[in-house]
């Protein structure tokens, strides 16, 4: 049997307003919520039984997934009180495993989109004979991230977590979010306190001698802390150009949702999505965005790279560019909303009362 667990506890505060009410790995991506996705990339990995990391809006995830078996898989739910940290989460999961020592398990991060080959990442731990093993890729500006110089044989040198001085740039290497632990290794974690992986446990089984490996790999990768990253995410799953079995549908250029109703004449594009009782009116432009579902997209609108949310309207001949609008929000005729522009729920937008706005 292969274990997982899933770390879906964040807050996802870069995202809001689409989080203010529902957790990041529930916003809908390419037509259901993203860990949907994560989820069926384990279950392709050969993942068995999945352990739920969850924290903040706990109580939104069993409802909709239940015991898994829809997805088949075996799914167990444990919620932190307080927010751990990476690795105080793990270790809290860990008690809901069933893997015993000499026993390896997967660790996703779950803001991650990823084309890995996951059963090629745990031949390579095993072959290793590592205490953890990581997935790693490269990134032009790796200043966001975690840096992981590996030399020639893939052991990892060191980790410097989100670099600040020039310097301290050795590699374009960077974390990128999934690993595998040998049981043993997360039983040493400590409990009841917050622990991050990449600041504490890694550099300090590197300082006690441990073998910690890493794998560089050229796959699709994509981190969706923001929103435009989380759109460009929902339209490259609906485009085909990282698969994922969780789709409802075929690859395309545009996914239509039961329910939606797109009028003759509207232009849908580049991986967008229709959620369900959502409307697209004629004249209307939609290019590369999320209309969640019963939002409305009113005649001669243009909409590209941005997320609508549910029941939220955009009036006629406005044009959102890049920009989030938040659940029920409703923002009038002639707007023109760009650059990270983002809109509260439930907020109104006179007609012809914007021009411009960035977050």
């Amino acid at each position: 049997m292969t274990e997982a667990v899933l770390l879906v506890g964040g807050r996802g505060t870069r995202l809001r307003p689409l989080t203010l009410h529902t957790p990041k790995p529930m916003v809908p991506a390419a037509g259901v919520p993203f860990l949907a996705h994560q989820l069926a990339r384990a279950r392709a990995a050969g993942v068995d039984h999945v352990v739920l990391a969850t924290s903040y809006l706990a109580e939104v995830f069993e409802p909709y997934f239940g015991d898994g078996s829809a997805h088949g898989l075996r799914l167990t739910y444990v919620t932190e009180d307080v927010p751990l940290g990476t690795g105080g989460a793990i270790r809290a999961a860990a008690d809901a495993l069933e893997a015993g020592p000499g026993d390896d398990v997967l660790v996703f991060n779950g803001d991650i989109l990823s084309g890995l080959d996951v059963r090629a990442l745990l031949r390579r731990h095993e072959r290793a004979q590592a205490e953890v093993t990581l997935h790693l890729t490269r990134v032009a500006d790796p200043r966001a991230f975690g840096l992981v110089p590996t030399d020639a044989d893939g052991r990892v040198l060191a980790f410097t977590e989100k670099p600040r001085r020039p310097e301290e740039i050795v590699t374009d290497q960077i974390n990128a979010g999934c690993y595998v632990f040998r049981r043993e290794v997360i039983d040493t974690i400590p409990t009841g306190r917050p622990v991050s992986v990449e600041r504490e446990t890694f550099p300090g089984l590197l300082a006690a001698g441990a073998l910690l490996h890493g794998v560089v790999d050229a796959s699709y990768w994509l981190d969706l802390g923001r929103p435009a990253s989380f759109v460009q995410a929902s339209a490259d799953l609906v485009r085909g150009v990282v698969r994922s079995p969780a789709v409802p549908g075929e690859p395309g250029e545009h996914l239509v949702l039961p329910g939606a109703h797109v009028e003759p004449g509207a232009r849908l594009r580049g991986g967008t999505v229709v959620g369900a009782g959502a409307r697209v009116a004629a004249g209307a432009e939609v290019e590369g965005s999320v209309v969640l579902d019963g939002a409305r997209i009113e005649e001669g609108a243009r909409v590209r790279a941005s997320m609508v949310g549910a029941g939220a309207r955009v009036g006629p001949r406005t044009v959102l560019d890049g920009a989030v609008l938040g659940d029920r929000a409703d923002v009038g005729a002639d707007n023109e909303l760009r650059d990270g522009a983002r809109v509260w729920c439930g907020t109104a937008i006179p007609d012809a009362a914007i021009r411009f706005s960035a977050a």
